[in-house]
Formats: structure tokens, C-alpha cells, sequence
């Protein structure tokens, strides 16, 4: 792995805050994170900070991956720090230059981390998939590593007061088996989703879940929105936020 003197700095820094936090791991899979070679590192999405487990998970395996953006962030310290660790930024308004820019990082051989389901899911299952990681996979003829990631929406995710002090939750992490490149990518997006669900079930499998608790599943006995419930709250977030934009566009 090749030194990269700001990622080895962060790297440090989010290795200090977790051991602060008390944070324990439980990784299983770490093998099947390619030591070479460009792959796309696929994760479930339940945690505004899950981007520290992946990053921390492709250290373990000697790689420094590359994450996927928003563009409005490519300014300041934090644009600096995304130039500095080679993220590629996601215009939604210029979709197709990022797709290009992240096909082209996997046919040098880099780590893409990718969030199939784009945003954080509120009822902590797996949400509908986009295709946009299997496309990739396809162009630039790579494998897909499905990776999930349990017990990180305890310490800070949407509609839960977050938890940064010392509380030693423990974290689990499966990865499996990398998936080549094969079919179309409505099947692959399929064979992905179907594939982390199996690893979703067995992340949970041994994680001591209350009754009642607000980060649990409703099918699990939690009180967390039920995806369909999940599914309306995002419809109507949406809607405020479209609507603030075309006040400002009117103010404007």
C-alpha cells in the first residue's frame, strides 16, 4: 500500500476516536477484500459515520479505498481532504462525468466503496437497490464485495439522539465472498441485494437486541419505522426540502 500521508493521519484519528468510544469489533470476511486489483466495495447504509468501519476495514486488507460523495462538499477543508484521499465526487446534476471518474479509479485497480441503497435507511433493513454499482462492476470488469455493517446506527443516524461518549456497543461487520462481473445489471443488482441480506441476517444473528429499542427492526421487536413507514417519512422529507429550495429560488 502505497503511503498516503493524510489518509494515514485520518486513519489514525478514527482508530483514537474508537477506542475512546470503546467501540467492539466482531469482523468476519476480512479475506475476501482484495489485497489487489480494483473491486467495488458494496455496504448497507444505516449510519451517518458507517464511511469509518469501511475505511477501517480496508486498512486491515492494506488498502486505502476511495469513497463516493456528495460534490457540494468539494470545498474547504473538507474538499481538501476528499482531493487529498482521492473520493470522487457525485454530482447529481452531472451524474454520468462521477460514474466515469469512479469506473475509471476501479480500472486502476482501486477500491470503490459504494452505497447501493444511496441513502441511510431509517427502518435498518436494506432498502431497494440502485443499479449503479453493478453497472460499474460490468464497464470496468470487476468483482463486487458485499459488505454490511450492524450496530453503527446506535451511535449516530437519522431521528435518534446520537451517542459519541463511551459506550462500548459492539459493532459487527460481514463481508463475503467477492461476486464477478456476470449478467446484466438488473440481475447483478439482484444477486448483490440478495446476497447482503444473507449477510445483513447473520450480522444479527448473535447481537443482543432489546425488545421496544428504537434501533431495532420492527420485525425484530424494535419500535424503528417498518420500511413502508420509512418509505413515507423520506417521501415527505423530500417534499420539505424541495419546497425550502424553491422558496430560496423565489426569495432569490
Amino acid at each position: 500500500m502505497a503511503r498516503e500521508l493524510v489518509f494515514d493521519v485520518l486513519t489514525g484519528l478514527v482508530r483514537t476516536i474508537f477506542r475512546a468510544q470503546g467501540l467492539r469489533f466482531d469482523i468476519e470476511g476480512q479475506h475476501h477484500v482484495p489485497r489487489t486489483g480494483g473491486a467495488v466495495l458494496a455496504v448497507n447504509h444505516t449510519a451517518y459515520l458507517d464511511f469509518m468501519e469501511v475505511g477501517l476495514v480496508g486498512r486491515n486488507s492494506g488498502r486505502n479505498v476511495r469513497y463516493m460523495m456528495k460534490a457540494e462538499l468539494e470545498h474547504g477543508i473538507v474538499g481538501w481532504l476528499m482531493k487529498q484521499c482521492k473520493a470522487i465526487g457525485v454530482d447529481r446534476t452531472a451524474g454520468a462525468e462521477s460514474y466515469q471518474r469512479a469506473v475509471t479509479a476501479l480500472r486502476d485497480g482501486e477500491i470503490v466503496v459504494v452505497y447501493p441503497e444511496a441513502t441511510i435507511s431509517r427502518s435498518f433493513e436494506l432498502k431497494e437497490f440502485k443499479s449503479g454499482a453493478a453497472r460499474m462492476a460490468l464497464e470496468a470488469d470487476v468483482p463486487i464485495v458485499p459488505m454490511v455493517i450492524w450496530g453503527a446506527q446506535r451511535v449516530w443516524t437519522k431521528d435518534i439522539p446520537k451517542q459519541l461518549g463511551r459506550h462500548r456497543f459492539p459493532i459487527h461487520i460481514r463481508i463475503g465472498e467477492p461476486v464477478p462481473p456476470h449478467g446484466s445489471p438488473d440481475e447483478l443488482t439482484a444477486e448483490l441485494r440478495a446476497r447482503m441480506s444473507a449477510l445483513l441476517d447473520l450480522a444479527q444473528r448473535d447481537y443482543e437486541m432489546p425488545a421496544g429499542a428504537r434501533w431495532v427492526p420492527a420485525r425484530l421487536g424494535g419500535t424503528a419505522p417498518t420500511p413502508e413507514q420509512a418509505a413515507v417519512i423520506e417521501r415527505e422529507e423530500l417534499a420539505r426540502r424541495a419546497a425550502r429550495r424553491a422558496a430560496k429560488r423565489t426569495r432569490g
